[in-house]
């Protein structure tokens, strides 16, 4: 029950889940009050008992995947940048590789500043910026992908 306040309304949506239940579970989001929430969450799990929860468990066990999937690919993308960090301009082959449509320009400008930051001891500002350009490029390759 805990784990369904977790889930937005569109995702309890498309559970089709029992009224009664899916009423109990937005009642709970607004409880403020400890021991009312303690209470709603135990009405909660009384109901749950009398429904089928196999769609339930589905249902957090694809939410589940999805956030091992983001935090996969999340560190991916770290892995591609400190390879470019650490071969620098040589190493942008595989960022190529892996975005062709990536402007080789940009890229290496950011190679540079992140070697120039590091030279000079400084804040790691540039590498952020790599890092979001990368990710920027895995947005664009999904939504590519989507169509």
């Amino acid at each position: 029950g805990e784990t369904l306040l977790e889930f937005s309304n569109a995702e309890l949506e498309k559970m089709a889940l029992d009224p009664a239940l899916h009423e109990a579970l937005m009642t709970a989001r607004r409880i403020k009050s400890r021991e009312g929430l303690r209470r709603q969450m135990q009405y909660v799990g009384k109901l749950m008992r009398k429904v089928d929860v196999e769609p339930i468990e589905n249902a957090i066990a694809e939410k589940e995947r999805g956030r091992k999937e983001l935090a996969r690919r999340f560190h991916e993308l770290e892995e591609l940048r400190d390879q470019l960090v650490e071969q620098g301009v040589a190493g942008m082959e595989a960022a190529v590789t892996r975005f062709p449509e990536l402007d080789r320009q940009h890229l290496r400008n950011l190679l540079m500043q992140v070697t120039k930051e590091q030279k000079a001891n400084k804040p790691p500002a540039a590498s952020r910026k790599l890092f979001k350009y990368l990710r920027e490029l895995q947005e664009q390759a999904d939504a590519q992908d989507r169509f």
